[in-house]
C-alpha cells in the first residue's frame, strides 16, 4: 500500500478543523442535560462517515443513546474489519482547572508535543482517535486503495458502561460479522516508541450511602453521641486496605493470575523513567501494593480507588452540623478471570458487613466488565506488528494497559472475533481529567498507520 503521508499532508487543515468542529458539541452522556447534543454529535459522526465512503450508514435506536453503524462493502469473499468507538465524553469537571473552556478546542505547543496538541474535552477520548478511522477509510477510498471490506460501529454510551451496546450486539450479530475488530481507545508508550495494547483490565464501579439520624444535625448538641456518617464511611473505606495495599475484601484475589518471574521480566523491558512519570503528574513518590512495580500496579495488579466522596456542609464559611448521609463513588479495576458481578458481590457483603450500629448502609452497583487479554500471535495482532514498522520503522512493543474497555470481551462472546488495540495516546494526555489534550501529530499518524492494518491483515488472510 502506498504511503498516506501525501494524502494527509495535503488535506491535514481540514483534517483538523473536522475534528475540532466535532469536539466543539459537548456529548457528555452522563449528564441528560446535553441529551441534545449527544444526539446531535450522533449526526455528525453519520455524515462524516458517508462523506469517508460509507456506502450505508445508520442511526441505530437502542434502549439509550443511539449506534451509529456504517458499512463499506467491496467484495463478500474479502476480510472485514469491525471499526469500534465511541462519541460520547467524560464531564469536564472541575471546569476551574481548564486552562481554556473545555469544548472550545486550541491547538497549543507543548514539550512532548512540539508540533502542537488539540485542547478540548475527548480530543484523545475518543473522538480524536475514532476520527482517525474515518479520515483513514476516506483515503483508502479516495485512493482505490480499500483492500477489504470495513464496517463501523460507533456508541454514544462509553462512559456510562456502554448499557446499551450488549442489547445491540446480541440483536445484529449478522450485521456485525467480521474477521477481526479494530478499536483506537488507548495509548503507546511514546511517540517514538510504538506498543500495541494486549490486555485490559475490567471493572466493577459502585456507589455507597451511609445514613445516620434522620436529619443534620448540630454538632454541639449532638456530637460524641450518635455516629457520623462522614466519620463512619471514611473509616471504612480506609479499611479496605491494609499497610501494604492490599485490598481486604475477603475473596478478592481468589482468581488473580500470578504471573510468572519471565513474563514481569518481560515487561519490565518496557522504557520508564520514574523519574519522568513523577514528573509528568507533579508527585514526589509513586504509591501502591507492595511487592510489584508502577507499571505492574497500573497494569497487571486489581485496584480499588474512591472517585470521589462527598456529605455534609461544603459552601464558604462554616456550618456545623453532623451530617444525616454520606455518599461515595467507588471504582475497581480487575485483571483476567476476576468476574466482575462476582467482585460486586463480594464488596457489597464486605462493605455492609464492616458498618458499625447507628448507620444504615446501601450499595448501588452502577456497571462493570471483564479484562481482557489479545493474544500477540493472533493474525491481527501480527498484522498491527506489520502497520507500526511501516510507519514507525519499529517493532511495536506489546504492553498491558490499566484502562478498561468493558464491551472487549462482549465482543469475543458474542460475535467471536478477536479485537486488535491501536492507541496512538499518550499518558500524560489528561484523558477524564482538566486539559485533555491530543497531539497532532497522534493523530495525522493514526491516520497514516490504520490504512497499513487493513494492507497487511488482508494479505496474510490469505
Amino acid at each position: 500500500m502506498k504511503s498516506a503521508k501525501p494524502y494527509i499532508e495535503e488535506h491535514k487543515d481540514r483534517f483538523l478543523n473536522e475534528l475540532i468542529d466535532l469536539l466543539k458539541i459537548p456529548s457528555i452522556s452522563a449528564d441528560s442535560a446535553y441529551k441534545k447534543d449527544v444526539i446531535a454529535t450522533a449526526e455528525t459522526v453519520k455524515a462524516s462517515l458517508e462523506k469517508a465512503g460509507c456506502d450505508a450508514v445508520e442511526i441505530c435506536e437502542t434502549p439509550g443513546y443511539p449506534i451509529v453503524y456504517g458499512e463499506k462493502i467491496i467484495d463478500k469473499k474479502l476480510p472485514t474489519i469491525l471499526v469500534y468507538g465511541h462519541y460520547d465524553v467524560q464531564p469536564p469537571d472541575p471546569l476551574d482547572l481548564w486552562n481554556s473552556p473545555p469544548f472550545e478546542p486550541v491547538i497549543k505547543k507543548t514539550e512532548l508535543h512540539p508540533e502542537g496538541a488539540i485542547f478540548a474535552r475527548g480530543s484523545c477520548d475518543d473522538k480524536g482517535q475514532m476520527y482517525m478511522h474515518v479520515k483513514a477509510l476516506e483515503y483508502m477510498t479516495s485512493t482505490g486503495q480499500l483492500p477489504c471490506n470495513v464496517k463501523f460501529m460507533i456508541e454514544g454510551e462509553e462512559e456510562v458502561g456502554s448499557k446499551s451496546l450488549g442489547w445491540f450486539v446480541e440483536r445484529n450479530r449478522e450485521k456485525l460479522a467480521n474477521d477481526v475488530i479494530l478499536i483506537s481507545d488507548t495509548g503507546m508508550i511514546a511517540p517514538d516508541v510504538p506498543s500495541i495494547t494486549t490486555g485490559l483490565r475490567g471493572l466493577s464501579y459502585v456507589e455507597v450511602e451511609v445514613t445516620g439520624p434522620n436529619r443534620d444535625l448540630h454538632s454541639g448538641l449532638y456530637g460524641g453521641a450518635v455516629a457520623n456518617p462522614i466519620n463512619v464511611l471514611t473509616k471504612m473505606i480506609a479499611s479496605l486496605h491494609d499497610e501494604d495495599n492490599h485490598i481486604t475484601i475477603p475473596g478478592f484475589y481468589d482468581a488473580v493470575e500470578e504471573l510468572s518471574a519471565e513474563e514481569r521480566a518481560k515487561m519490565g523491558e518496557a522504557p520508564f523513567s520514574k523519574e519522568a512519570y513523577l514528573k509528568s503528574i507533579d508527585i514526589d513518590d509513586t504509591y501502591g501494593e507492595a511487592g510489584y512495580t508502577t507499571n505492574e500496579r497500573n497494569s497487571i495488579r486489581p485496584t480499588l480507588d474512591v472517585n470521589g466522596i462527598w456529605g455534609g456542609y461544603i459552601g464558604e464559611g462554616a456550618k456545623t452540623v453532623i451530617a444525616s448521609k454520606a455518599f461515595a463513588k467507588i471504582s475497581m479495576r480487575l485483571v483476567p478471570d476476576q468476574n466482575w458481578e462476582t467482585i460486586t458481590d463480594l464488596f457489597v457483603k464486605h462493605f455492609e458487613s464492616i458498618a458499625p450500629a447507628g448507620v444504615r448502609v446501601k450499595v448501588n452497583p452502577h456497571h462493570g466488565g471483564q479484562a481482557y487479554v489479545t493474544p500477540i500471535d493472533s493474525l491481527g495482532y501480527k498484522a498491527a506488528e506489520k502497520a507500526y514498522e511501516a510507519t514507525f520503522g519499529k517493532t511495536p512493543i506489546p504492553q498491558r494497559s490499566g484502562g478498561s474497555i468493558p464491551i472487549v470481551a462482549l465482543f469475543e462472546k458474542e460475535l467471536k472475533s478477536k479485537t486488535i488495540l491501536m492507541g496512538f495516546g499518550l499518558d500524560s494526555d489528561a484523558i477524564h481529567s482538566p486539559n485533555e489534550h491530543f497531539g497532532v501529530w497522534n493523530y495525522l499518524k493514526g491516520i497514516e498507520t490504520i490504512p497499513q492494518f487493513y494492507h497487511y491483515f488482508t494479505e496474510m488472510s490469505k
